[in-house]
């Protein structure tokens, strides 16, 4: 193969972190550009590292400089309000609608597997896409606050709540979907997600998603037994 210019990490690397706040690490990229012709656009080189990028791990995949990654004490819940500077890419774990009951929450989930959404009170067939998830997500918006388990690059995990609508967050988002933190407000311990300080990169890492949908509703009917049981043993 023939060999890629000079220079040509350092352009992608420049355009991921100043359209997307994406820094990937120097290894990946170079091992990214192995795999592509000589003659490829730079755009559309940039359009295929985005691509995997929000496919892929961000522990394995970006650079954990402080600023780019949660400072080491973000869950400490003595700190009763600070401001994150930004932007910080994070990736979604978990998510829980708050505003349901566990067994509400498995009906939501079956609702999905059959291919079924809610508007507003009304059952809706949705229609199939390309990006598994995208119209459950918008369909199933109407629930909330989200609570979501986020991590950084470095590893570090913690809480996320709206303080208000989020586009894209929701029961059937993506997991392993990336968002972009700046000016982010954390309270004892706890990310305040809003509009203005939370955007969605989109994404999803395919073995977390699927252990996740595996795994979510037998958790909850679990839940749900052990505190039946619970409530039958202390009457």
């Amino acid at each position: 193969m023939t060999s890629l210019p000079s220079g040509l990490a350092s352009q992608i690397a420049h355009q991921l972190k100043s359209t997307k706040s994406l820094e990937p690490t120097a290894t990946w990229l170079a091992t990214f550009l192995r795999t592509q012709k000589s003659t490829t656009p730079l755009q559309a080189l940039v359009s295929t590292a985005l691509f995997r990028l929000l496919a892929s791990d961000i522990t394995q995949t970006l650079e954990r400089t402080a600023n780019a990654c949660l400072p080491p004490d973000i869950c400490n819940v003595n700190i009763k309000e600070r401001r994150l500077a930004g932007p910080i890419v994070v990736q979604v774990l978990g998510v829980d609608d708050m505003s349901k009951s566990r067994w509400e929450q498995v009906e939501a989930i079956e609702a999905l597997e059959r291919g079924e959404g809610t508007k507003g009170r009304e059952i809706i067939r949705l229609p199939p896409t390309e990006d598994e998830g995208s119209a459950s997500t918008s369909v199933q918006k109407g629930g909330g606050p989200h609570k979501l388990l986020l991590q950084d690059a470095q590893g570090l995990r913690m809480y996320g709540i709206e303080l208000k609508d989020v586009e894209g967050v929701a029961l059937g988002m993506n997991i392993g979907c990336k968002l972009v933190l700046g000016g982010t407000l954390v309270a004892r311990g706890v990310l305040l997600l809003e509009p203005r300080t939370t955007s969605l990169l989109g994404g999803k890492i395919e073995p977390l998603h699927k252990a996740w949908k595996d795994n979510r509703k037998r958790d909850l009917k679990a839940a749900i037994q052990d505190s039946s049981g619970s409530a039958r043993a202390g009457g």
